[in-house]
């Protein structure tokens, strides 16, 4: 019991040393130059399958500007967490909370070289609400569970990529993380941390999520603004006024009692990305980091709180979109 609740409240931390599989866990980074002309996601993590042939841990890397995405494997006893800190390793491969040091060297990319992170902000962690899931986190049988470890955050150093320098200093970073069973049968997520405010974060997802039997649609939310958040998710009581998904664009309206925030996306062709079914790392999802996100997020009164429009977005479009979309 011990453990769980320090695991509960640590979201940024290994999870998995007592889990049985079908179990995984993988950490995201978010990789933005200072001028925007250069950006990678880089998914560090593990898979334990039913068969026990199929564990292994891997770092996935997709270029988010040409959509070229490699996915490195390596034996499962080449990962090493620490149980008390967020401190992994896989293979020469290393990833914490303020730094990540990257030595790959594959036929598809080869990328080494150190980054650091600095002024990074979490979502925040409480008893009741121990992180971006709130009381949902203490339910020990949720299918995926999710963490936000910085909305955003500046970053200093350098990769080699391909023989290449690239120079990622003065850039903008953003992290989460996902640990569970699988990801949902539908879903929808999106992040942007650059909009021509400074330290403004937009992350949002919505989601079916099995329950005891059924499903339900949830969402989290979350707009970082002016040193604040704001939270309108399923969990505090908020409510989806509307969501949209054409093959060009997601329009997606959420409301609480005080707030409304409205989000229209583009949604522009990435790379495909390999993602947990309780079986293997199977599915393949189709990621960008070259969307756009228009937001507008304003008090219910129609006062105007903040309106930009988010470069360098990740969104993701996936799964039963039936599903998601006929739902209320």
């Amino acid at each position: 019991m011990q453990r769980y609740l320090y695991e509960t409240l640590h979201p940024e931390i290994y999870h998995g040393y007592r889990k049985q599989p079908p179990y995984f866990e993988g950490w995201y980074y978010k990789l933005i130059s200072a001028d925007e002309q250069t950006r990678y996601a880089v998914i560090p993590g593990v898979f334990k399958g039913l068969d026990r042939r199929d564990d292994h841990a891997f770092v996935q890397v997709l270029n988010g500007m040409t959509g070229a995405a490699t996915y490195h494997q390596y034996p499962f006893d080449a990962f090493w967490a620490s149980e008390e800190q967020f401190d992994i390793r896989v293979g020469p491969n290393r990833f914490q909370q303020d730094s990540i040091t990257l030595d790959i060297d594959s036929e598809g990319l080869r990328i080494a070289g150190s980054l650091t992170f600095k002024d990074g902000v979490s979502w925040p962690v409480s008893l009741n609400a121990p992180g971006v899931m709130g009381w949902y986190a203490w339910v020990p049988f949720m299918e995926c569970y999710h963490g936000i470890l910085s909305f955003d955050h500046l970053i200093d150093g350098a990769l080699n990529i391909d023989g290449q320098p690239v120079d990622f200093s003065g850039g903008r970073g953003y992290m989460e993380k996902d640990w569970g069973q699988a990801f949902p049968s539908g879903y929808v997520w999106q992040q942007t941390n650059h909009f021509d405010t400074p330290g403004t974060c937009l992350t949002a997802s919505i989601a079916m999520i099995p329950w005891l039997g059924q499903t339900f649609r949830g969402f989290l939310v979350g707009f970082y603004h002016h040193r604040k958040l704001y939270r309108l998710t399923t969990y505090t009581g908020a409510i989806v006024e509307r969501l949209d998904i054409t093959d060009d664009h997601v329009f997606w309206a959420v409301r609480d009692r005080q707030y409304r925030l409205e989000m229209t996306s583009e949604r522009v062709a990435g790379g495909l990305l390999k993602a947990p079914i309780r079986t293997e790392m199977h599915k393949r999802v189709d990621e960008t980091l070259r969307a756009t996100v228009d937001v507008r997020f304003s008090t219910l009164d129609g006062r105007t709180i903040f309106a930009g429009r988010g470069r360098n977005a990740g969104l993701e479009v996936h799964g039963d979109l039936d599903a998601l979309l006929n739902t209320r």
